[in-house]
């Protein structure tokens, strides 16, 4: 039988404040589509917001997480699962608004890199090394330009915001190619060396 008290403090810790910001990043995800699709000329200003609001928590959520010294198993999960669930949605939106070969590849390229890393990031943490693969500051800085470039692209209330969003999303893009080696090279002896299965 589980101790009271410490399936108590456990069922603290998963209502923790990050872990309420993750769910509600979460929660935002339908409406965010509801509003891309609604024909009102405030539509797009209105899916632009929520998707800030999204990045907003997702930065107080790690943040808070840190300050309170409530960090997690549960937060370690549900968090980047929220922030690439609502990233990779705000992709696919933005694929289908501008219907251009220019957008479309920068988004299956960093769509493609996150699959890629999340599964080097689940086989190093097998093998114990998961550190190895941590975030680094390219990693920050390329995922501060992918969000920049995918709330201009959403907004889009002139046409120099659009072209300030493909700026930006083309050095994401080139972020993306980097960190993604950076990733490799860090794993490349585990990755070839012949006793691994």
């Amino acid at each position: 039988m589980l101790d009271p008290d410490l399936e108590h403090k456990n069922k603290i810790m998963r209502l923790s404040i990050p872990n309420i910001l993750s769910f509600i990043r979460l929660i935002l995800i339908p409406f965010f589509v509801i509003t891309f699709y609604l024909p009102y000329e405030w539509s797009a200003f209105a899916t632009a917001l929520i998707f800030w609001v999204a990045g907003v928590t997702d930065w107080f959520d790690g943040y808070l997480a840190r300050k309170l010294n409530q960090t997690t198993r549960f937060g370690a999960f549900i968090d980047p699962v929220a922030d690439k669930l609502m990233v990779v949605t705000a992709m696919v939106l933005v694929v289908e608004h501008y219907h251009t070969l220019w957008v479309t590849v920068p988004a299956i390229t960093m769509i493609g890199r996150e699959i890629i890393i999340s599964a080097l990031r689940e086989w190093m943490a097998e093998l114990g090394k998961r550190a190895s693969v941590a975030v680094s500051w390219v990693g920050k800085v390329k995922t501060a330009s992918q969000m920049f470039a995918l709330l201009l692209l959403l907004w889009h209330p002139h046409q120099y915001v659009v072209w300030l969003g493909y700026a930006s999303l083309y050095i994401a893009m080139v972020l993306t190619y980097w960190s993604m080696v950076q990733y490799l090279k860090a794993a490349k002896g585990d990755l070839l060396n012949a006793d691994n299965h």
